[in-house]
């Protein structure tokens, strides 16, 4: 008798962890949008500060963000409990969130009173070179600058992976989004690490005596700067099809209509995805570039305020 309850036992956990398992790779999926551009800003933040800093900077943001999650997922938690209705608008307001920044990000780049990333270079660089500017204190700015984003980025990540997870038990539930949490941390974290010490592994095969790690070394060197871009498009270009996709799944009407022109289209299954997506990024802009008319609306009324 106790043996078979040992087993009922052990086969009630292998059934929770399979389907913990699943839940986890879907919203993976879905939060991978997400990650993408979380992965892109957080290599950026770390830009301008000196090289023999960048780990224990990226390690005091990894810190940061596991706060942030602590922080975070309970009260993910909490929501879900007790305040289910409110999962599906605190979506929408960080899927509008995301288009807001998306959209912010490309006026800053190509309106001319936009604040250039090449200014954004020279500052850093001016601030590195000159021995007036406190070190410590532009080390510590950047670091928490790091960890605010983060937290925007953490719980839009949470947000959608409890969605995911809506309809499980509440014992799924947080096995879910503790293996969110903690799997996402440290992935974009190791990433990030990994991203900017890219130049340093470069710079050292670089002087090797071998040439053809010589060659690969220089190689390196030479791509790492355009791997930071690639991630700054990539990152963009996420916010919008996440946060799109959030917006119209969230607006029957208009996911209808999504739904109704892909189909129109045709072309089978990867077909309709790649036109879904196409047609959520693009709503994502417009309701970006919504929401950021309004914001300098009201940024200009509080100022003749």
């Amino acid at each position: 008798m106790a043996g078979s309850s040992f087993f009922a036992l052990f086969d009630d956990i292998a059934t929770i962890l399979d389907d913990v398992s699943v839940m986890t790779k879907v919203a993976a999926k879905k939060t991978a949008g997400v990650l993408g551009d979380d992965l892109a800003l957080n290599a950026q933040q770390v830009a301008g500060v000196p090289v023999n800093r960048e780990l224990p900077v990226v390690w005091a943001v990894a810190r940061g963000s596991f706060i942030n999650k602590l922080i975070l997922v309970p009260s993910a938690l909490l929501i879900s409990a007790f305040l289910p209705w409110a999962v599906t608008p605190l979506l929408m307001l960080g899927g509008a969130f995301l288009c807001f920044e998306g959209v912010e990000k490309l006026a800053h780049k190509f309106l001319p009173h936009g604040e250039s990333v090449e200014g954004n270079h020279a500052a850093r660089a001016e601030a590195l070179q000159n021995a007036s500017v406190d070190m410590v204190a532009f080390e510590r700015d950047k670091i928490k600058g790091a960890v605010r984003t983060d937290f925007i980025l953490s719980a839009e990540i949470i947000v959608i992976s409890l969605d995911a997870v809506a309809n499980a038990d509440f014992t799924r539930q947080v096995m879910v989004l503790s293996i969110i949490a903690v799997a996402m941390t440290v992935g974009v974290y190791g990433l990030v690490a990994g991203i900017v010490k890219l130049d340093d592994l470069g710079l050292y095969l670089s002087q090797k005596r071998s040439q053809a790690t010589a060659w690969l070394g220089k190689r390196i060197v030479g791509a790492a700067p355009y791997l930071m871009k690639t991630l700054s498009v990539v990152g963009t270009a996420a916010m919008f099809m996440v946060g799109g996709a959030i917006l119209t799944h969230g607006i029957a009407p208009v996911h209808a209509a999504v739904e109704h022109a892909a189909a129109a289209v045709g072309g089978g299954a990867v077909v309709h995805a790649l036109t879904s997506t196409l047609l959520n990024a693009l709503f994502g802009i417009v309701a970006g570039a919504v929401v950021l008319g309004v914001v300098s609306v009201v940024k200009r009324l509080f100022k003749k305020g």
